[in-house]
C-alpha cells in the first residue's frame, strides 16, 4: 500500500489486491456482455414487457432465498477457494446455455433458469469477496481500494463490453454467453492463484449452528443506526432500479424506437458517469461525510429518474443516464465501504450477505411493478416509478445523517470498530 503524510490512502496493485482486481474486472467484462444479451434475447423471443422483466426479477430473487447463507457460509470457509470454484461452475453453466442458444432452445424459461442458478451462486461469491479483500488492503485504504475495482469494472463492463454486445450478436446470438464463460474460467484461475489468506475468524462456540450466526449477522446489521438506515435506504432505491432495469430495453427500443446502438449508448453513458463518480468519490465523501454523500447521490438520482420517464429523446436519457450513473458510483463505493469500516471483521460475510439480501429484497417486486406499469400505463412509466421509490430512500435516509453510532458485536466473541461520521 502507498502512504501520503504517514497515512495509507491506495492500495499497492501487486500481491493480492491486484489479482483480485485483474479477475474481477475481468469478470465483469463477461457479466457486461451476458446481462446487455439476456434482455435483448428475451426480446427477440417475446413482446410481452412482463415476460421480459420476469427474466429479470428472478435474477434477483436468489438473494431473497439464499442471501443470508451465502454470508454465513462465506465466514465460515476460505474465502479464496469458494470464489474460484464459484467462478468455475458458473463458466461451465453460461458455456452450457451457449451451446443451447446455438442449437436454437433458447426459451424465456431458459433465460430465467439461468438468471436464478447465476445469483444463487453469486450470493456466495460476492460475500466473499466482500470479506476477502479487508485481508488484502488496510482499513484506510478501503476507500480507494472499492473505487478502483467499481471503477474498472464499469470500464471493462461499460466502455468495452456493452457497447461489444451489437458486435458479438452479429456473430451469432450464443458469441456473447460463450465469451462470458471464458471471462469467468480466467477469473477463476486468477482467484485461484491468490496466496494471501482469507481473514481471520473467530472460533465458533460450541454448538453454534448455521441459523444462530445467520441471525447474530443480522442483529449485527440492526444494532448499528446508520447501517440500518442505509440498508432501509437501498432496498427502496432497489425496488426503483428493478422496474428501471427490467424495462430499459423497453424503453429505449419500444418508447424511443432507438433500436441496439440506442440500448448500447444509453448503458455507455451508465458507464462514463459512474466512472466520473468513481475518480471524485473520495474528494467528495471527505468533504460531505459518508451517510451525506450517499444522501445527494440519492437525490439527484431522483432528479434523473424523473428526466428519463417524462422527456421522450434518446439525448435526454442519454445525458440522464450519465449523472444517474455518477451518482450511482458515490453510493455504491461509499456504502460498501462504510460496510466494511463498521462491521466486525469475523461476522463481515454475515452483516454483508444481511445488508445485500434486505436491500435486493425488493428488486424483483420493482422488477414486475415496473413491467406492469410499461404494459398499463406506457413504456416511459417504469423510470418515474422508480423516481417515487428514490424519494421515499432520501426520506429514510435523513434521520441517520449523522452516523455517530458505535458497532454492535454480533455476539460471537468477533472484535468491533468504530467509525466517526
Amino acid at each position: 500500500m502507498t502512504t501520503v503524510a504517514g497515512e495509507l490512502r491506495a492500495p499497492a496493485w501487486r500481491g493480492g489486491f491486484g489479482r483480485l482486481w485483474s479477475a474481477a474486472v475481468l469478470s465483469r467484462f463477461g457479466d457486461a456482455l451476458r446481462t446487455a444479451a439476456l434482455p435483448l434475447l428475451a426480446a427477440s423471443l417475446t413482446d410481452r414487457p412482463l415476460l421480459i422483466a420476469s427474466v429479470t426479477a428472478c435474477g434477483y430473487l436468489p438473494w431473497i432465498l439464499f442471501g443470508l447463507c451465502g454470508g454465513a457460509i462465506a465466514d465460515r470457509v476460505d474465502q479464496r477457494r469458494a470464489m474460484w470454484t464459484v467462478d468455475t461452475v458458473r463458466g461451465v453453466l453460461v458455456a452450457a446455455f451457449a451451446v443451447a442458444v446455438t442449437l436454437g432452445h433458447a426459451s424465456i424459461v431458459l433465460l430465467v433458469a439461468l438468471a436464478f442458478t447465476l445469483t444463487t451462486l453469486q450470493t456466495l461469491f460476492d460475500n466473499a469477496s466482500t470479506a476477502l479483500l479487508p485481508a488484502l488492503v488496510g482499513p484506510e485504504a478501503l476507500g480507494s481500494a472499492n473505487a478502483r475495482l467499481m471503477t474498472g469494472q464499469k470500464i471493462a463492463g461499460g466502455l468495452f463490453g456493452a457497447p461489444l454486445v451489437p458486435v458479438l450478436l452479429a456473430a451469432g446470438a450464443a458469441a456473447p454467453f460463450l465469451a462470458d464463460a471464458g471471462t469467468f474460467l480466467l477469473a477463476a484461475a486468477l482467484v485461484a492463484s491468490l496466496r494471501t489468506g482469507a481473514l481471520e475468524r473467530t472460533p465458533r462456540p460450541a454448538g453454534s449452528t448455521l441459523r444462530r450466526e445467520i441471525a447474530a449477522g443480522v442483529r449485527t446489521l440492526w444494532q448499528d443506526r446508520p447501517l440500518r438506515g442505509l440498508c432501509a435506504a437501498t432496498a427502496l432505491c432497489n425496488i426503483g432500479m428493478g422496474a428501471l432495469i427490467a424495462t430499459l430495453v423497453v424503453l429505449v427500443t419500444g418508447w424511443l424506437h432507438a433500436g441496439t446502438a440506442g440500448y448500447a449508448a444509453v448503458t455507455t453513458a451508465y458507464t462514463v458517469g459512474g466512472l466520473a463518480g468513481g475518480a471524485l468519490n473520495r474528494r467528495l465523501t471527505a468533504a460531505l461525510g459518508p451517510v451525506r454523500t450517499i444522501l445527494l447521490a440519492g437525490t439527484a438520482q431522483t432528479v434523473t429518474l424523473v428526466v428519463m420517464g417524462s422527456v421522450p429523446s434518446l439525448t435526454a436519457l442519454v445525458a440522464a443516464m450519465a449523472a444517474f450513473g455518477f451518482m450511482g458510483m458515490l453510493w455504491n463505493v461509499t456504502s460498501t465501504t462504510l460496510m466494511q469500516q463498521r462491521a466486525p471483521a469475523g461476522a463481515l460475510g454475515r452483516v454483508s450477505s444481511a445488508f445485500r439480501t434486505l436491500g435486493v429484497a425488493g428488486a424483483p417486486l420493482g422488477a414486475l411493478l415496473g413491467g406492469a406499469a410499461a404494459t398499463a400505463w406506457g413504456r416511459g412509466t417504469p423510470a418515474l416509478l422508480a423516481a417515487a421509490f428514490f424519494v421515499l430512500s432520501v426520506l429514510a435516509l435523513i434521520p441517520v445523517a449523522r452516523p455517530d453510532a458505535p458497532v454492535a458485536a454480533p455476539g460471537d466473541g468477533a472484535t468491533t470498530a468504530r467509525v466517526p461520521g
